[in-house]
């Protein structure tokens, strides 16, 4: 599958802010959103990756030595040429160098590099991104600790949603199923803004019934589109 871009127009920026300006007109929730390319390079997969390749080159080297050694022989045209240990030492440490070097430059290829990266990783990594993101952005910066962030990452192809305590002691996470799959059918189309503003929708629903607006309520957090 190919990335989503993370690239909107100006008409889409738009129809996100409205969205959330929308929904925030009956909740005294504040709903942040924010759109990433990712969430990590995964540079110490990669790193792990690029070894075990090294690694596995070495042990098929030490399983099958004779067949080895003997293609090495008659491709460089050595007749029954005696491989010291010193020799085969410096062929082994060559062999691990180049498939090092090689898996490493192979995964400079961003899709083949977020292909190696188990899912689970990726799940973990884009979740703690947006905490850290929500941690310095929303939580605790509301009146009423009300301040929700709907984050997405789109080569991991991921969503979250964090909630302020207020919220999260009220709202338990499964209710936010809802507003994932609006936004996620709608990305997978390739309507990125739409998604964002699906999933705006169901928030904003959901805080209204749990936070009514009230008449004093003021706006503590900006409703634009964060792209990072």
């Amino acid at each position: 599958m190919a990335t989503i871009s993370t690239k909107l127009d100006d008409a889409g920026r738009k129809l996100v802010s409205d969205s959330v300006a929308r929904a925030e007109a009956g909740t005294a929730g504040e709903i942040v959103t924010i759109i990433t390319e990712q969430s990590d390079d995964y540079g110490d997969i990669a790193l792990a990756w690029s070894v075990a390749v090294a690694m596995l080159a070495l042990a098929v080297l030490s399983v099958f030595p004779d067949f080895y050694l003997g293609l090495i022989d008659r491709l460089t045209g050595s007749w029954e040429n005696a491989w010291t240990p010193r020799e085969v030492l410096v062929l082994a440490g060559s062999v691990a160098a180049l498939k090092f070097i090689g898996m490493t430059l192979l995964q400079l290829w961003k899709p083949l590099r977020f292909a190696l990266v188990p899912r689970s990783v990726k799940a973990a990594r884009t979740r703690a991104r947006a905490v850290t993101f929500f941690k310095v952005g929303a939580e605790r910066r509301t009146h009423g600790r009300t301040g929700i962030l709907i984050y997405l990452s789109t080569r991991e192809r991921r969503a979250e949603i964090v909630a302020d305590e207020a919220i999260a002691s009220r709202v338990s996470d499964e209710v936010w199923g809802e507003a994932m799959a609006a936004m996620l059918a709608q990305i997978r189309a390739g309507h990125l803004a739409e998604g964002m503003a699906a999933a705006v929708e169901r928030v904003g629903a959901v805080l209204a019934q749990h936070f009514p607006r009230d008449e004093d309520d003021v706006n503590e957090l900006p409703d634009r589109l964060i792209e990072v």
